[in-house]
């Protein structure tokens, strides 16, 4: 389909903003060349949009920006030294598979959100607390339990021997590693029946089904993934998941999960209205509603709108001088300058692409 312009648009107005689209293409190229192929070297879109938040984002030491609409890069930069098939620590947004594997795990007759932790991890039947924490409040982080120190992430055995629950399951938020990695060992001890191991069981069920082979993936001393922090992608690998969660769970025509299980994973709780089951909620009135976001330290994001088809990612090592809400701000400015349909200055080949629908 070809943009088409506003009747009342005279031939000279048309001219100039083709002209205007042009130039900024050309520019772009220029600066991709004199710096060596870093900063917009790979941008698939005119990039004038989105030059205001690149620019604000590469100044903060960000590493990558990627900006798609209803499966379509409208901009991909990447500063710093860093390029576009670079894999990136995505440290706690990794969280956010979790999520979306558990309310799998559902579907697939594993466990229930509403079960009781101890009755799988029995060692925890004698404790008043622990006994009483669901699957549901260990991964909202209202379990009661105590998070664990930052950068230390335990094995999975060591994480259910230590746990501490220092609050009523329900009443406060605690966040940390120490709940994904009970988390991996009460999935674990589900798998065993089936001779299933939970690495196994995420590549299986999540990442090969919609088409991420990450890097890397963090591991403990006795081999499990780090739940809670341990995946490297590329940024198009991080957006094809925000697309899946965007498609509220169909990959290619085909649903992975129920959408009313995937909805799970966006509710927020008592103790914190802003966080779901994984996933970081919208408490800011200034920006979308229904925005939703995986996010990791260092400003690893990943942005999810449904209302607006839009998926963003983010890499950083950013400074506390970055602000996000000034960043989304820009993001949403440059959103609202992009035509409803893009101009064809360069069409997109089928790589660039993700999951067009």
């Amino acid at each position: 389909m070809r943009w088409r312009l506003p009747p009342s648009l005279s031939r000279g107005m048309v001219g100039l903003r083709i002209m205007k689209a042009l130039t900024a293409v050309f520019l772009a190229v220029a600066l991709a060349m004199s710096e060596g192929g870093s900063a917009l070297a790979e941008t698939v879109y005119t990039p004038y949009p989105f030059q205001p938040a690149a620019d604000y984002l590469r100044n903060c030491n960000g590493h990558a920006l990627l900006v798609q609409r209803r499966g379509q890069i409208l901009f991909e930069g990447y500063f710093n030294g860093h390029r576009r098939d670079d894999p990136h620590w995505l440290a706690s947004g990794s969280k956010s598979f979790v999520g979306v594997l558990a309310v799998m795990a559902v579907e697939d007759g594993l466990l229930k959100l509403d079960e009781k932790l101890a009755d799988t991890l029995r060692e925890w039947r004698t404790d008043a607390r622990k006994s009483q924490i669901t699957v549901r409040q260990l991964l909202t982080l209202t379990s009661g339990l105590a998070g664990g120190e930052s950068g230390d992430v335990p094995s999975y055995q060591e994480a259910v021997r230590g746990a501490e629950a220092k609050f009523p399951p329900g009443e406060k938020f605690q966040y940390g590693a120490v709940p994904f990695q009970c988390f991996g060992e009460f999935l674990r001890r589900k798998l065993q029946p089936r001779k299933e191991t939970v690495e196994g069981y995420l590549k299986r069920r999540l990442l090969d089904p919609i088409g991420l082979k990450p890097s890397s993936w963090r591991k403990d001393m006795d081999g499990q993934p780090h739940l809670s922090s341990g995946a490297w992608l590329t940024a198009r690998e991080w957006a094809r998941f925000g697309q899946f969660v965007l498609h509220r769970g169909v990959q290619d025509d085909k649903r992975l999960v129920a959408e009313e299980l995937l909805a799970e994973c966006f509710h927020g709780t008592a103790a914190h209205p802003s966080y779901g089951l994984t996933f970081w909620l919208n408490a800011a009135d200034e920006r979308p509603r229904d925005l939703v976001m995986a996010a990791g330290a260092g400003k690893q994001k990943l942005y999810i709108v449904p209302s607006l088809q839009l998926v963003v990612v983010q890499f950083a090592e950013a400074p506390r001088r970055f602000q996000e809400r000034e960043f989304m701000r820009l993001i949403l400015d440059g959103l609202a300058r992009v035509p409803a349909a893009p101009l064809e200055l360069k069409p997109l080949s089928q790589e660039q692409s993700i999951l067009a629908k």
